[in-house]
């Protein structure tokens, strides 16, 4: 289970600056703008008081600003791509993507519809309307909403409410410029109702606490970067408790838009007359398909002469190193839902690992997913169109 995804940021060295003035904080948004924020969280998980296991998540979150209202309110659309990995320095794989839109006001307030699972975290940080001097607290309401689907049943958003309190630190040097520390945090005491439709269990006591730093660019009215620790407690139906600590970190930045036309004419030069190889652009980024990746059979071991194929791709990609990359297997319709899944997620791995080697990412810059025989290009009726099915998708990210 996750339990955070947070637009964070890792805490740097920061210094104090005397003889603060009195600043009013706001959120600004312009039409067109598009962000990412990538947070990692390492969390320890017990059941009833015991160790259970430890997880690493990734979240990438890619979102623009579509529209902006008189009252200065954002809109935002975005991506939440959810990843976990086995092991320091691996690949990520993606284990849930969702999408999410809604407004965004200037005081930090959310308006979005009950049906979206992310962001997890909302109305954090809120400001109040005046100026704060270094010093100066506030609360503000905020909640958390969890997707407890896979692992509770419950099919919709699950509401935490909350009130945070802040406190204006004041500003620091962070990465070369200036910015500003908030320090926040709240805690939870909930006993909910049952839930209108739930599985094997459900939630009847959550308590816990986060403490976060938040590092506020006043002059672009965004998050720089925040940091949080955390430790929740879920008391369920059946008398088993489940205790979730840990921490999050990342950054949160306007993204340059990837000239996608001027990349795809360098992949396809570079490519020249590979059998088998295509190239797209869309609202991904550009992607490089290689239709019949040669594998030995029921192997993830390459096949003498494709990784030549793939050190040409490589050679492209590190020219883009502040674009992240994702590789998508996929199977044609032969034996089991599960050894299909299974064997493009472990394909795609390969690949992914094949490229950090060859230099175009550190492995842990690059996202994988299987897909199994579910996205077909082909009816899978020849051995011929069953070779264009079994293909490895290599996307650079547009955001």
């Amino acid at each position: 289970m996750q339990r955070r995804t947070l637009m964070a940021a890792v805490l740097a060295a920061s210094l104090l600056l005397g003889n603060a003035e009195a600043e009013t904080f706001v959120h600004r948004f312009q039409a067109g703008t598009m962000f990412r924020a990538l947070t990692e969280v390492d969390e320890t998980v017990y059941i009833n008081r015991r160790l259970s296991h430890r997880a690493t998540i990734l979240n990438r979150i890619a979102f623009e600003v579509l529209e902006v209202r008189a009252d200065g309110a954002g809109l935002l659309s975005g991506e939440f791509r959810v990843s976990s990995r086995a092991e320091s320095g691996a690949a990520w794989v993606t284990e849930q993507l969702y999408r999410s839109e809604y407004w965004e006001t200037p005081a930090g307030r959310f308006e979005i519809g009950p049906e979206y699972f992310m962001p997890v975290v909302r109305h954090v940080p809120s400001f109040p309307a005046r100026e704060l001097a270094p010093g100066d607290t506030w609360t503000a309401p905020g909640e958390e909403r969890h997707d407890f689907r896979e692992d509770f049943g419950i099919p919709d958003p699950y509401v935490i409410p909350f009130d945070a309190t802040y406190t204006y630190v004041g500003p620091v040097e962070l990465d070369g410029k200036t910015v500003h520390l908030i320090e926040s945090s709240y805690a939870v005491f909930q006993e909910p109702g049952v839930p209108k439709a739930w599985g094997f269990a459900y939630p009847v006591r959550i308590a816990g606490h986060s403490s976060q730093r938040l590092y506020w660019n006043a002059e672009e009215g965004r998050l720089e970067r925040y940091d949080e620790t955390f430790r929740f407690v879920f008391d369920l139906s059946t008398g088993d408790s489940v205790e979730y600590r840990g921490t999050a970190e990342g950054t949160f930045t306007e993204a340059t838009p990837l000239d996608r036309g001027a990349v795809a004419e360098e992949l396809r030069q570079a490519l020249g007359e590979v059998e088998g190889a295509s190239v797209a652009e869309d609202e991904r980024g550009v992607s490089v398909t290689l239709e019949n990746l040669r594998f030995a059979a029921d192997s993830t071991r390459l096949l003498p002469g494709e990784e030549e194929k793939l050190a040409l791709i490589a050679e492209v990609l590190a020219r883009y190193p502040e674009r992240d990359v994702l590789v998508a297997g996929h199977t044609a319709l032969a034996g089991t839902a599960e050894q299909r899944m299974a064997l493009s997620l472990s394909r795609a791995r390969a690949v992914a690992e094949l490229l950090a080697s060859l230099g175009a990412r550190s492995a842990d810059r690059i996202v994988v997913e299987g897909y199994g025989a579910e996205r077909p290009v082909a009816p899978n009726d020849t051995e011929a169109n069953m070779a264009r099915n079994r293909r490895v998708e290599i996307i650079i990210l547009e955001n």
